[in-house]
C-alpha cells in the first residue's frame, strides 16, 4: 500500500428545508472566493472533495446549465495540482423540479453527470450522491429535510432513487471518462444498547451497510433487508436489477463523527437532555454512546476494519470533524489519523483521511433545521469574510507533507478519552451486539418507525 494520504473537504450541503435551501458554500463565503483554492494548495493538499452541485448548475431546467462557477474553479484546481472528487448532490434533493422520492431524480442526475463529464473530461473521481442512506433517513424517515416525510415507503423510495441515480450517473460519466472512479460516501456508525433494546440496535447495525450492500449487489432474497424493502415498495425486478447490474464503489468513503456511535436505552428517565425515539413497540433514549458509562466504543480503527473485512474494497475516512475547541479539533483529527494508520497495520487498505470541513460549517448542530448562524470553525475561520488559519491548519500542513507534529496540545487526551466524558449511566449493562453475517436470515423487527427527535451528528 502507498502511504496514508490527507485529503481535504469543503462543506457544500445544499439542503432543502421547507421551501428554502441552506447553502453552505454561500454562507461560508467560498462561493465568492476563488482565491481560497490557493490557500488549500499552500497547505499541501493534493486531493479535495469538491462540489459541482446539480441544483447550482441547473436550478431551473435540466437543459439550461450555468457553468460560470465551476469554470472558474475546476481549471484552477488542475493548475494547482489538486485532484477533485466531484460531488453532484450533497444532502440535497436536487433542483426544485425534482425530489428524492420522484422518478425524475435518477435520470435527471445522470444527465447532469454526463454534462459535467463532457465539460471537464480530465476529472477522475466522483461522488454522485453523498451519504444516500443518511440523506434518505433525515429527509424521508425523520422528516427533517425535504420532502419532510416520516414513513418507511418514502424512505425506501428515496434510498433506491439515490442509488439508482448513482449507478446511472457513473454509467453516463464512464461513457466519457472510462476509468472514472466512484468514491461512495456513507456515515460510519455503530449502535450499542441495553439487552432490552438489542433488537433495535441490531436492526440499525444491519441498516448502516444497506447502501453499500445494494451497490455491491449483495441484497438477495436471503438478505436481512430484502423483505423490508419489498414490503415498503421495492419491486422484485428492481432489486434483481442490482444483482444483475451492480455498481460497486472503487473506494468506500466513510464519514465518522463522535456522535456516530449511539446508545439505546429503554429507561428514558435516566437521560436528560436526550433524544427520545419511538419504534412503535416502545419508547427509548437514543444518546451519543460516548456520553454513557460502561459502553465499549468501537472506535475508528475497529469500524474501518469492519468495512474492509465486509467488502474488501479500499476505504477512506472522507469526513473527520469535531464541533469543539480548536485544541480538541486538533486532537480529534490526530486521533482519526492514528486510528487509520492502526487499521492499515492490521491489514485494511485504508487510503486516506479527509479533514472536514476546511471552511467550517453553519447550523449543523441542528441538522440544518434552524437558521441561527451557529458556526463551527474548520481549518480556517471565515467569519470575517477572509480565511484565518486555525491551529488545525498547522496539523493539516504537517500531515499533508508527511512531517511530525509535536505541538503541546497533543500531550493531553481528547475529551472523548477522559473520564469526564461520561454524563449518564445505563439502566443495565450494555448488551453484546449480535450481528449475523451477510446472507443469513434474521427476522426484521416489526413496526420499526422513524425517530421522533433529531440525531445530532456533532458533539458539543
Amino acid at each position: 500500500m502507498n502511504q496514508l494520504e490527507l485529503w481535504g473537504g469543503v462543506e457544500c450541503s445544499h439542503c432543502r428545508v421547507g421551501d428554502a435551501y441552506s447553502d453552505q458554500l454561500a454562507r461560508s463565503g467560498h462561493w465568492d472566493r476563488v482565491s481560497d483554492l490557493d490557500a488549500l494548495a499552500d497547505l499541501g493538499l493534493k486531493t479535495l472533495r469538491y462540489p459541482v452541485l446539480w441544483e447550482h448548475t441547473c436550478p431551473d431546467s435540466p437543459d439550461t446549465c450555468d457553468w460560470t462557477w465551476a469554470d472558474a474553479r475546476l481549471p484552477r484546481l488542475r493548475e494547482l495540482g489538486i485532484n477533485p472528487i466531484i460531488g453532484l448532490v450533497h444532502h440535497g434533493s436536487g433542483p426544485r423540479y425534482t425530489a428524492l422520492h420522484e422518478a425524475s431524480f435518477a435520470t435527471g442526475l445522470a444527465q447532469h453527470a454526463a454534462n459535467v463529464a463532457r465539460r471537464y473530461p480530465w476529472l477522475t473521481h466522483f461522488t454522485p450522491v453523498n451519504e444516500p442512506l443518511t440523506t434518505a433517513r433525515f429527509s424521508a424517515l425523520y422528516g427533517h429535510w425535504y420532502p419532510h416525510t416520516a414513513d418507511d415507503r418514502t424512505f425506501v423510495r428515496a434510498l433506491l432513487n439515490q442509488l439508482d441515480a448513482t449507478r446511472q450517473a457513473m454509467q453516463a460519466i464512464r461513457e466519457v471518462i472510462p476509468n472514472a472512479q466512484l468514491v461512495q460516501t456513507e456515515d460510519l456508525a455503530q449502535v450499542h444498547s441495553t439487552p432490552a433494546m438489542r433488537y433495535q440496535a441490531n436492526f440499525e447495525n444491519h441498516r448502516r451497510w444497506l447502501s453499500f450492500d445494494i451497490l455491491c449487489g449483495r441484497v438477495n432474497p436471503s438478505h436481512f433487508f430484502w423483505h423490508y424493502l419489498r414490503k415498503n415498495g421495492a419491486s422484485e425486478a428492481e432489486l434483481q436489477s442490482w444483482l444483475d447490474n451492480p455498481c460497486p464503489p472503487d473506494v468506500l468513503g466513510l464519514n465518522h463523527y463522535l456522535t456516530s456511535e449511539r446508545f439505546l436505552d429503554e429507561a428514558t428517565e435516566n437521560y436528560w437532555p436526550c433524544h427520545v425515539a419511538d419504534n412503535g413497540r416502545q419508547r427509548y433514549s437514543d444518546i451519543e454512546a460516548v456520553r454513557v458509562g460502561q459502553v465499549p466504543l468501537a472506535g475508528v480503527t475497529s469500524l474501518l476494519l469492519q468495512a474492509w473485512q465486509r467488502y474488501r474494497i479500499p476505504v477512506a475516512i472522507t469526513e473527520a470533524h469535531l464541533n469543539c475547541t480548536r485544541e480538541e479539533q486538533v486532537r480529534w483529527l490526530h486521533y482519526v489519523w492514528e486510528s487509520a494508520q492502526a487499521a492499515r497495520e492490521q491489514g485494511a487498505d485504508v487510503r486516506a483521511v479527509t479533514v472536514w470541513s476546511l471552511f467550517g460549517a453553519y447550523d449543523w448542530n441542528s441538522l440544518l433545521t434552524r437558521n441561527v448562524g451557529h458556526y463551527e470553525t474548520g481549518v480556517f475561520d471565515v467569519r470575517s469574510g477572509q480565511l484565518r488559519p486555525t491551529l488545525l491548519a498547522k496539523l493539516v500542513r504537517s500531515l499533508a507533507h508527511g512531517q511530525p507534529f509535536g505541538h503541546p496540545v497533543l500531550q493531553s487526551l481528547g475529551w472523548w478519552q477522559r473520564p469526564g466524558r461520561v454524563h449518564f449511566q445505563p439502566s443495565s449493562a450494555p448488551a453484546k451486539s449480535i450481528e449475523p453475517q451477510p446472507g443469513s436470515r434474521v427476522k426484521t423487527p416489526k413496526a420499526v418507525r422513524p425517530f421522533t427527535k433529531e440525531k445530532l451528528r456533532y458533539a458539543a
